[in-house]
């Protein structure tokens, strides 16, 4: 049976990303990459909104599909998990590049200038293909790690699996120090959104820990502990270091970041599976469109940054309001039309010309 908190989860989750480009395209901290700051405000103070879901959505994820992969598992082969990771994930990821995603990647050199460098027409074409990864980072990631999880499956045999599954209040509190361990590691030194070990880590607890109705049990029962220190850690990491660069070392490194992160990734899954285990015709809704909206939603908020907040067209507001916008219409536009498309929706979002999985599959 499909777990409805773990697909509200992950809705909820992309909604607040989607959310969160649009305060970072016009973030006052110097954040690169983007538009910059389009208004006289001499603080931008809510932009204190990133340093709130920046430190604990992305763990939250990886999570989450971690929980996913090992539902999957439950149902299919190994064989058949790798294959189906490979055309959702790396796909996307790498043909998608070349054939629609060096679209976001010519706005991404617009944005930050490299798009006037005068280099052969080819190269550039190349160039855009690389800076149109974007938010595909993600996926990138993801199925570095679950190729990896292949090999732990064929190992394990579930063994250790079935040990985590008496993984107690005590435990998800110490893991803190673990997260703090993994995020000192396999950080990438420039494109410092790939954090190997953390999200590996958050990955494979999602499949070890969370995967199991007891743990989730202890956390329902102990929400509001959880939902406390995270608040707390939030008021502490938002006080200590608004206005700096959050996304960058030493601050993503630091303990109170990653325990902010943990404890904020426990709160969510607590309440999610406490309050939120339901599941009606607008969760549904949201909830198949939850994949094309994170693929495809930078490319409205950066369309708009770069045609109308940069030149200066509209007031500050209504280009914060016309991105936030354009990121879920045009999301969902091009959600609809590319499954339509033969090639592109395989190349572009994963969609085999098979015949979808049953519904009951959480994978």
């Amino acid at each position: 049976m499909r777990k409805s908190y773990i697909d509200n989860l992950r809705w909820v989750t992309v909604v607040l990303v989607v959310i969160y480009h649009v305060f970072y395209m016009y973030n006052a901290e110097g954040l690169l990459g983007t538009a910059g700051k389009i208004t006289d405000l001499e603080v931008q103070y809510y932009d204190i909104y990133q340093y709130i879901v920046y430190p604990w959505f992305m763990i939250l994820l990886f999570i989450v599909s971690g929980i996913s992969s090992r539902y999957y598992l439950e149902r299919h082969t190994v064989k058949e998990f790798i294959k189906s990771r490979t055309v959702k994930l790396l796909v996307p990821s790498t043909i998608g590049l070349f054939v629609f995603q060096f679209i976001q990647g010519m706005i991404n050199a617009s944005l930050s200038d490299a798009g006037a460098l005068e280099v052969p027409a080819f190269v550039k074409y190349l160039i855009w293909c690389a800076s149109g990864i974007g938010v595909l980072w993600y996926i990138q990631v993801l199925w570095v790690i679950s190729m990896v999880l292949a090999l732990i499956f064929k190992i394990d045999k579930d063994r250790f699996w079935k040990v985590c599954g008496k993984t107690n209040v005590w435990i998800l509190i110490l893991l803190g120090g673990l997260v703090y361990g993994a995020g000192q590691i396999l950080n990438t030194p420039i494109i410092v959104c790939y954090r190997f070990g953390l999200y590996s880590l958050a990955f494979l607890l999602g499949y070890f820990v969370f995967s199991h109705d007891e743990v989730i049990d202890i956390m329902k029962d102990y929400f509001w502990l959880f939902a406390a220190a995270a608040a707390g850690l939030c008021i502490a990491f938002c006080t200590m270091y608004f206005g700096q660069n959050y996304a960058d070392n030493p601050i993503y490194r630091s303990p109170l970041f990653l325990q902010y992160g943990w404890f904020g990734s426990l709160a969510m899954i607590g309440g999610f599976a406490k309050f939120f285990d339901f599941s009606n015709n607008f969760t549904n809704w949201m909830s198949k469109r939850s994949w094309g909206l994170y693929v495809f939603h930078y490319l409205g908020i950066s369309a708009v940054a770069l045609f109308i907040a940069k030149p200066g067209l509209l007031p500050a507001w209504a280009c914060y309001l016309l991105s936030l916008v354009a990121g879920f219409a045009l999301a969902y536009l091009l959600n609809f039309i590319i499954p339509k498309v033969p090639f592109f929706r395989w190349a572009v979002l994963g969609i085999s010309k098979k015949k979808k999985e049953a519904k009951d599959v959480q994978g």
